[in-house]
């Protein structure tokens, strides 16, 4: 299996290769060269998820040196729970946070970062691994990287755009582990890491590579979880699964898409987003237009130029087909407020306000009628958001033994101006 870019200017590449790259040189995202073809049978004997992804990972790893260590990366890094939590006649929550930082994140950072360590060789130069960050990659691609010996993590966070709990987790790690909060938006942030990423005369001396959604090494394993989950629905309920999932820059969402496009048993994709709408509009017969984020209570989500719609398009060239293929629905800051001061009295559980726009997008289609079978993708836990939920609930959020214990760690991060000469230098230096 070979890896071409979006953009179709770039050498094809082996896995390995495209993932140490993390992103194509003429600034386009790694794809798969052609998507293989699988079977529902394929997996009869895949009882838990790291069985499962490894069946469904076994053709993106053909003839690559990384296939020999694939079940080896999936037991290692995918040995997390994610359980599909029914809270209403025909309605789940695939619960994606009980990793290490609380986050569906986990995922994705472990099994980069698994494989980024059996590629490096003994003699290799420490490798900076760049994440931009909307509040909850940044703190999962540190704990994956932490003390690995031969890596430094360097993210970059909008300042003041992050739960108060994001921006602790961001920082609490040291050691290989550096913390910028920018002057600006997450836009910024990632406009910053993708110059840095094309940066050939930097990359000469100080060997770069993403953690961002726009690493293969993060979109993989994330059709994992969706395609166990489907898979599991199927044996009880012997009908696809449709998914409702919150999303910004649209890694999550590509890789539930994926797994569907590889014919796993997921049914209809809704992608829910807050205010902002670049989606939404462009599903609803706008053309695409990349703006300025704007600050809301789900912020992980607050992305105005999703880096995965170069995939997306990818994978549906004619824009009517990609337009008739989804459905994107916004949901702004009042429904997201109302939706979590109701969640644990009609569902029994508190969501985090990422969950909570894909609670109201669904709580839509059941208005229209739609009584099928859905997972929510949870994709964070609620504790990580106390200073928005608390106060509209009453109550405390109970913290997780996980993010508990990254909580008691001292935090720091260093400030930035939303300036690439300025993330240049930092980069430079030995220390960052």
């Amino acid at each position: 299996m070979n890896y071409v870019s979006t953009r179709g200017q770039a050498p094809a590449l082996g896995l390995g290769a495209a993932l140490a790259a993390g992103l194509a040189p003429d600034g386009g995202l790694y794809v798969p060269q052609a998507l293989p073809a699988l079977r529902i049978e394929d997996f009869d004997e895949c009882d838990d998820l790291p069985a499962v992804a490894t069946r469904l990972l076994r053709p993106f790893f053909d003839g690559d040196p990384l296939s020999d260590a694939l079940e080896a990366i999936c037991r290692d890094a995918l040995d997390i729970p994610a359980p599909l939590h029914a809270i209403a006649p025909n309605t789940a929550l695939l619960e994606l946070f009980h990793g290490p930082t609380a986050a569906f994140k986990d995922f994705g950072a472990r099994f980069l970062a698994a494989c980024l360590a059996r590629l490096r060789t003994p003699d290799a130069p420490t490798l900076s691994v760049l994440v931009a960050t909307s509040g909850d990659t940044g703190a999962a691609v540190a704990a994956a990287f932490h003390r690995r010996p031969g890596f430094r993590v360097v993210i970059l966070y909008p300042d003041g755009r992050v739960s108060p709990r994001q921006a602790h987790q961001l920082g609490c790690f040291g050691d290989n582990v550096t913390a910028l909060r920018v002057a600006g938006s997450f836009d910024d942030c990632q406009a910053l890491v993708k110059r840095a990423l094309n940066d050939a005369e930097l990359k000469a001396t100080t060997p770069l590579t993403s953690a961002n959604s726009i690493s293969l090494g993060r979109l993989l394993p994330q059709m994992s979880y969706y395609a166990h989950a489907a898979l599991a629905h199927r044996r009880t309920r012997a009908a696809p699964l449709n998914v409702v999932i919150p999303t910004g820059n649209l890694g999550n969402a590509l890789g539930c898409i994926l797994a569907r496009a590889l014919s796993l048993p997921i049914g209809d994709i809704a992608l829910a987003t807050n205010a902002n709408r670049v989606l939404p509009e462009f599903f609803a017969g706008t053309d695409y237009t990349a703006r300025a984020s704007v600050a809301t209570l789900a912020n992980a989500m607050d992305v105005g130029d999703p880096s995965n719609f170069e995939r997306l398009r990818w994978l549906y060239p004619d824009a009517a087909v990609l337009r008739a293929a989804f459905r994107a629905e916004s949901v702004d800051d009042d429904a997201i407020r109302a939706t979590l001061r109701a969640s644990r009295e009609r569902y029994g559980t508190q969501v985090c306000p990422h969950t909570a726009t894909a609670l109201r997008v669904l709580e839509h289609l059941r208005a229209g009628g739609d009584a099928r079978d859905y997972a929510v993708a949870a994709t964070a836990h609620p504790a990580k958001f106390d200073e928005v939920i608390e106060p509209l609930i009453g109550t405390a959020v109970d913290v997780p033994p996980a993010l508990a214990a990254l909580l008691l760690r001292p935090s720091h991060a260093e400030p930035l101006a939303a300036d690439y000469a300025a993330l240049r230098r930092r980069l430079a230096a030995p220390s960052a």
